[in-house]
């Protein structure tokens, strides 16, 4: 397994060890014996898997207070433009982005731990996304920005993005709560 740090404190890339042969390939997506020393004391509660068509946009998503995500992404099938935003109140990096692809070909991780905003695009015809989560969803605790805030100058590489109501909707940027302090 590699670890790659990226210019936002705390966001980890990690490529798994893949067996490849004729038959296929075999991968360990998650050990915890193995993650123990990128993950410390965090502990998984929840898994969630996601089926989007092309030119999908999620997000941004993230949850506040007792119940802020750590959130393992990874694509199954197809391939996402992944984004973390930073959201921590006096961060160096308070409001920059980081995005990487994750595909089923290049098999990565994107580790986001609480105090980023998370959200993804599909580039592919079909994309199947699943993160492990450190807290389980709560409604109340939810929270969103608009994915297009023209402050944040987010390149999803999609035209004409799908998204939800809810995302169409969401409050911009400027407006969030200080629910992160760095």
């Amino acid at each position: 397994m590699r670890i790659q740090t990226t210019p936002l404190d705390g966001l980890l890339i990690i490529t798994p060890d893949v067996f490849a042969d004729d038959r296929g390939y075999f991968f360990e997506s998650f050990s915890r014996q193995k993650y123990s020393d990128v993950f410390a004391s965090r502990e998984f509660v929840q898994d969630n898997i996601s089926k989007s068509q092309k030119g999908t946009v999620r997000g941004l998503h993230y949850q506040v207070a007792k119940n802020a995500q750590g959130k393992l992404c990874q694509v199954l099938t197809g391939r996402v433009l992944d984004v973390a935003l930073d959201i921590r109140f006096g961060s160096p990096t308070f409001g920059k982005y980081f995005a990487v692809e994750l595909s089923e070909e290049n098999h990565m991780q994107f580790w986001l731990p609480p105090g980023f905003a998370h959200g993804f695009s599909v580039l592919s015809d079909v994309a199947i996304f699943h993160y492990k989560c450190t807290a389980l969803y709560s409604r109340a605790d939810e929270r969103s920005i608009r994915y297009d805030d023209p402050s944040l100058k987010i390149d999803w590489n999609v035209d004409d993005p799908i998204v939800s109501t809810k995302d169409a909707h969401a409050p911009m940027f400027a407006e969030i709560d200080q629910d992160f302090v760095f």
